[in-house]
């Protein structure tokens, strides 16, 4: 999202030469002006994936001048007809008045939000992992904001999310489940209480935020770092049950995205079912655990709708903001002022940078198989950089022999409607005909033929150990998480230690004990077993044929002792 300072027509005919350079006149522009500023604003819009924020009333240098009342309403006259002719729609975010000393006139400034109307599926969509304790209310909050209906009290939101029917008897996630919240061109809701299918709620949204729904419970822990590793979010909301406070899992999901460096939100829920002083000591809980030295968060409590245009514009240009959320689902409080700060969130990543991962070479991560009637083989995932289309032939593997299989592309979905050109970063569903399912696993890619993927059984990483209760040495064996590989690894060898304690680091060579892998240098990588956990990254990929040499070398060694 671009953010705009527009400044105020003060001295316009006298503002040649003068401090303040060139001066934005939006009161009655000629027609020249006008065309360079509708310009300005589609070039804006390009640069922001679709929406910009204008600040009008404000000098380049941040001092806030204002607008008169005429002035202000002509302004957003003016930015209103530059909107209309760049096919986008104007949202007033917020608007206050201001002491000016040189006049005595009432004077205000504005923020408003430029969005594009959408186009051929081309809405901003932004993941949202949601992450917590067993029974915190994440589910019942998703089923809330997507179905627009509020909960009674007894978990009836969050049925329509749950995709077994142990979690319907349990009422706890144990799958990854994604959910579709929808913001049209003029920042109003779009969901399941108006549309009737997510393909109708894709057509009228400019922006989609897509929740993973997160396992909460310890046993799906392993399913709970999938979603994070594999699913590249883009942000993570972190949901605190008001009555228990900081329980449980709730530490460790919040250290699972520090270390993975996704921005973290948090929301305490359940607020109506305890007394203010209970909800106060949560929240006072929770900033002690964000300002203390492990993690260096500010927390940011929203309580206005002011407060969470500033949480969502401060979030993204800091990673050490962390707004705080308290709400209900079932009495409703306090809701909206997540959905205006959900509406504003900018993307992380801007034009420049999406358009350098499109220019590379296809690359499709599989995170879900499918088999479905009268379609077949069907894979779930993300494109991580090119550009993917109906009918392109790729490759896909690595296989356990290590070898890439030709297919095809049938159709592609996203978000449950029809989709024709799919773009890095974006996540979707591919058609594969007939394609044996049997010959796929989670963890492959489906990459360009023109690649040369590198693939190997053994790699050298750079970590750092969270946590061991013993010492972390050779032959230790641990699951490896890579982004959509997850697979268990032996310790090879520790470059100059012989061994590892808690908080230590050390260069680690780790060997695949199933099958090959395919790895990019540079990747998070986070390893665990048991309540043994580290985090780092992928340094050196070892080729098939040398981490064969060094199997042989190993068994050597073993044979001479």
């Amino acid at each position: 999202m671009q953010i705009l300072i527009l400044r105020s027509n003060i001295a316009a005919a006298d503002s040649v030469g003068c401090d303040y350079g060139q001066t934005l006149k939006l009161v009655n522009p000629t027609q020249y002006r006008f065309e360079h500023l509708a310009t300005q604003l589609k070039w804006r819009l390009q640069e922001g994936r679709g929406e910009a924020v204008y600040q009008i009333g404000v000098e380049d240098n941040g001092l806030l001048v204002g607008l008169t009342e005429p002035d202000m309403k002509a302004s957003l006259k003016t930015l209103k007809r530059m909107a209309e002719k760049v096919g986008a729609d104007i949202t007033l975010l917020r608007e206050r008045e201001i002491d000016y000393d040189s006049d005595r006139n009432t004077r205000k400034i504005a923020e408003v939000l430029v969005r594009k109307v959408p186009d051929d599926q081309q809405f901003l969509d932004l993941r949202v992992a949601v992450l917590g304790n067993v029974d915190s209310g994440k589910s019942t909050l998703l089923g809330v904001l997507t179905q627009g209906e509020l909960d009674n009290g007894r978990g009836r939101a969050r049925l329509n999310l749950f995709r077994h029917l142990h979690e319907i008897q349990t009422g706890r996630t144990s799958s990854i489940s994604f959910e579709i919240l929808g913001f049209n061109s003029r920042g109003e809701v779009v969901n399941y209480s108006e549309s009737r299918t997510a393909e109708e709620i894709c057509e009228s949204s400019s922006k989609m935020i897509t929740f993973i729904d997160l396992a909460g419970h310890h046993k799906y822990l392993k399913t709970t770092i999938f979603g994070l590793t594999s699913y590249c979010p883009d942000f993570a909301m972190l949901v605190v049950s008001a009555n228990t406070g900081i329980a449980g899992t709730t530490r460790e999901h919040l250290g699972l995205a520090m270390a993975l460096k996704v921005p973290i939100f948090i929301v305490v829920s359940k607020v109506d079912l305890c007394f203010r002083g209970t909800v106060e000591r949560t929240v006072r809980q929770l900033e002690r655990v964000l300002k203390q030295p492990g993690c260096n968060k500010v927390p940011m409590v929203v309580s206005n709708p002011d407060d969470a245009v500033t949480a969502a514009q401060q979030f993204t240009q800091s990673a050490c903001i962390t707004p705080i959320f308290t709400l209900s689902s079932v009495s409703g409080e306090s809701l909206d002022l997540l959905k205006v700060f959900l509406n504003i969130l900018p993307p992380l990543s801007n034009s420049k940078e999406q358009e350098e991962l499109m220019q590379q070479l296809t690359e499709f991560q599989v995170d879900e198989i499918y088999s479905v009637p009268d379609v077949g083989t069907v894979v779930g995932g993300t494109l991580y950089s090119g550009v993917c289309r109906e009918g392109e032939r790729l490759v896909v593997g690595p296989t356990d022999e290590g070898r890439f299989l030709r297919l095809k592309v049938g159709s592609i979905q996203r978000n449950r409607s029809a989709c024709r050109v799919l773009r890095a970063g974006q996540a979707a569903t591919l058609a594969l005909g007939n394609f044996d399912r049997s010959l796929l696993r989670k963890g492959m890619v489906m990459v360009s033929p023109k690649m040369n993927p590198t693939i190997c059984c053994q790699f050298e990483a750079a970590i750092v150990l969270l946590f061991h209760a013993k010492t972390f040495r050779r032959g230790f064996q641990v699951t490896v998480h890579v982004g959509n590989v997850r697979q268990t690894a032996t310790v090879e060898c520790l470059h100059g230690k012989d061994e590892l304690r808690t908080g230590e680091r050390a260069v680690v060579r780790f060997r695949f004990i199933k099958h090959p892998e395919y790895l990019r240098l540079g990747a998070k990588l986070l390893f665990r077993e048991g309540v043994t956990k580290g985090i780092g990254h992928v340094a050196r990929l070892l080729p098939p044929s040398q981490n064969q040499d060094q199997n042989q070398i190993h068994d050597q060694n073993l044979q001479e002792h």
